[in-house]
């Protein structure tokens, strides 16, 4: 868990610090200003939890929402009690008064672990709904494709097959035989009919099977390029917007 401690006075960040410590809990970094602050956030991926002194040696730390959003929880720390109710505002956990007290910054801690208990809980309880949408219990997905090569019908298994792709306006399947077939479907009802554990669509253009995958580089803008078990005949990109799903859907 990431900890980040803003105050502009370094004997209270070290002290805090070893407070926090005591709770188990490390600050991975502090800062100590508006302007330091803003352009860390800007920078870096934000913490879980922040501890964030109101006043700070260049203005209102309030003035940090202004430029970046900020999504990690916060305990507020002040010697003054004037600002509690817009600190309230901007998902605070708790607001202690400095000195910060041992006992009472226990106390906001402990809030923070229920908060992101509860938190967890409802993420689990998504996820299982989510999966109850995306793999009913009583779907059936195909095991195997009838294709039509000249006068006759070929039966293709879903196990041999390395990947489906669109060309020309046209939908094809490529087997781990290295051979390709024209569908008399779209590559949308293709990807409806497989199982997504199984099967991924990439891109616009090709579904590919896990099992098929030879090999994944990194490839420009935060793309990813798939190397097949047989298939060459063009490149295949994982796009940017769904290179964070295929890497968990290949961690499953």
């Amino acid at each position: 868990m990431k900890v980040l401690i803003i105050e502009d006075e370094k004997p209270a960040a070290r002290r805090l610090s070893r407070m926090l410590e005591e709770l188990e809990l490390k600050a991975n970094t502090m800062l100590h200003s508006v302007e330091e602050s803003i352009n860390w956030f800007q920078n870096n991926e934000h913490p879980d939890l922040i501890f964030l002194d109101i006043q700070l040696s260049d203005g209102l730390s309030f003035e940090i929402f202004e430029h970046v959003t900020i999504s990690s929880a916060i305990i507020f720390t002040t010697a003054y009690d004037e600002y509690a109710l817009k600190a309230f505002k901007l998902n605070s956990i708790d607001y202690l008064l400095k000195p910060i007290d041992e006992d009472e910054l226990k106390i906001a801690v402990e809030k923070f672990h229920q908060q992101q208990a509860k938190q967890n809980e409802v993420q689990l309880n998504f996820n299982d709904i989510k999966k109850l949408l995306v793999h009913p219990l009583d779907r059936k997905y195909k095991k195997r494709f009838s294709i039509k090569v000249g006068q006759h019908l070929k039966i293709v298994a879903t196990d041999e097959i390395e990947c489906f792709y669109s060309e020309n306006k046209a939908t094809y399947v490529h087997t781990k035989s290295n051979r390709k077939y024209l569908l008399d479907i779209p590559l949308e009802q293709v990807q409806n009919e497989l199982d997504p554990e199984s099967f991924f669509r990439v891109n616009r253009t090709f579904i590919v099977q896990l099992n098929a995958i030879k090999d994944i580089i990194s490839y420009t803008n935060s793309r990813l390029q798939l190397h097949l078990l047989s298939f060459q005949d063009s490149e295949i990109i994982v796009s940017r917007e769904r290179v964070k799903d295929f890497k968990e859907w290949i961690s499953e």
